[in-house]
C-alpha cells in the first residue's frame, strides 16, 4: 500500500475509474454480443435496428479511452459485415 499521501488518492483515483471502465466495456460487450445472437438467428430486421446501439456503445468506449480509436473502427466493422452477410 502507497505511504504518500498522492499515491493514496491516485489508488483512490484509479479504483473509480475501473469502475466506469468496466461499466462502459461491459456495455460495449453486451451490445456486440445481442447482435450477434440476432444474426445467429438470421434475424436481419432486429440485427439492423441494434446497429446504431452497437455504434453508440463502441463509440462511447472509445471517447472514455476504454478502446483504442482502430479498435472500435474494426468492431464497429466486423459488426457491419455480420448484418450485411444475413442480408
Amino acid at each position: 500500500m502507497p505511504i504518500i499521501k498522492a499515491n493514496k488518492k491516485s489508488v483512490r483515483q484509479s479504483a473509480t475509474r475501473r469502475v466506469f471502465n468496466d461499466r462502459r466495456r461491459r456495455a460495449m460487450r453486451d451490445a456486440v454480443k445481442s447482435i450477434k445472437e440476432f444474426v445467429a438467428a438470421k434475424d436481419y430486421k432486429q440485427a439492423n435496428e441494434m446497429i446504431p446501439t452497437v455504434y453508440k456503445a463502441i463509440d462511447k468506449a472509445v471517447k472514455q479511452g476504454v478502446i483504442k480509436a482502430n479498435t472500435g473502427a474494426r468492431k464497429k466493422s466486423q459488426v457491419a459485415r455480420m448484418v450485411k452477410e444475413i442480408a
